[in-house]
């Protein structure tokens, strides 16, 4: 089953290679989509692909990468859209 996240992770997020892991662990799952530093110190993603890789990133969102200190996790479950080819760190819009 395809599905789509849309994840805003507040706590100790940038600095600590949130983006860089996170991009690292998804072409490890074969997730699509992108990451984001926030201006208000939140890091922004999307996540796209079958659920048990979704649900591997959502997991890692709530740890983040050692050195981050992760406060709060929001995820909002949307329709997969098939939109993206790869992931990046940083929003093409």
């Amino acid at each position: 089953m395809l599905v789509r996240a849309h994840v805003h992770v507040s706590g100790r997020v940038q600095g600590v290679f949130f983006r860089a892991q996170t991009e690292n662990n998804a072409i490890q799952y074969d997730v699509k989509g992108w990451v984001r530093n926030l201006p208000d110190g939140r890091v922004e993603a999307i996540f796209e692909g079958e659920k048990p890789d979704v649900d591997a990133m959502v997991e890692f969102c709530k740890r983040g990468p050692s050195g981050a200190y992760v406060k709060q996790i929001d995820v909002t479950w949307e329709d997969w859209t098939g939109e993206f080819t790869e992931f990046n760190i940083g929003h093409r819009t």
